[in-house]
């Protein structure tokens, strides 16, 4: 078997392992999106991750492992990067709408290469820094791995959640170093273990929603 079939079999596998339903147009988008990513990685150095397993385990199965989470139709990356979690997301969900932010001009040329050739028509692409950021709709989910903190990450970006949302932090453990009691405005509805096949180490989902408007 071939490295390409190889990591076929892998995110196939990932993904079953994950319970998500995705068909074959969607595997073979998000594979083609792992090639751009590393074929742009030589360049503008996007990520540190290297190897092809690790690319498939830390960036595309643990951006994938919070789709059940998910909560509406009109999602938010905040600090996107190298568009993780949210290009992965959007290729398995091709019904909802993904906004990448990220503030940096490098990425987003990135991002805006990856949407032209995988013609992805439910993401947008906004450089701006998330506290300047300021839609005319609000979102149902805010998704980030970008922030230390769920106090930085709420005061950047809470401004953005509609009524009713929710903002999903991705860590590592948890509890981390910071009490949930200092995310002033919002209550943690929820911190949900991770599933993400071939990853060793613990990864948690922390949902918040607002306490008041």
């Amino acid at each position: 078997m071939g490295k390409a079939e190889d990591l076929k079999t892998m995110l196939a596998e990932g993904v079953d392992g994950i319970g998500l339903e995705v068909d074959d147009q969607g595997r073979s988008q998000i594979l083609g999106y792992l090639s751009l990513l590393k074929r742009w990685n030589r360049v503008y150095n996007l990520t540190t991750v290297k190897s092809d397993t690790d690319f498939v385990t830390r960036h595309l199965l643990d951006s994938l492992s919070i789709v059940p989470y998910l909560h509406g139709r009109k999602i938010i990356d905040i600090g996107s990067g190298a568009g993780l979690p949210g290009i992965p997301v959007a290729l398995a969900c091709p019904d909802i709408k993904v906004t990448l932010l990220d503030s940096n001009a490098k990425r987003c040329r990135f991002l805006r290469q990856v949407q032209a050739q995988l013609k992805l028509h439910n993401v947008s692409i906004v450089q701006q820094r998330a506290e300047k950021y300021h839609p005319h709709e609000k979102f149902d989910s805010l998704l980030s791995r970008a922030f230390s903190s769920l106090s930085s990450f709420i005061a950047c970006s809470g401004h953005l959640i509609a009524d009713g949302g929710q903002l999903l932090a991705m860590k590592g453990q948890w509890p981390g170093e910071e009490p949930v009691e200092m995310v002033a405005g919002f209550r943690v509805e929820g911190v949900i273990k991770l599933n993400v096949p071939g990853l060793p180490e613990q990864r948690h989902l922390v949902i918040c929603k607002k306490t008041h408007k």
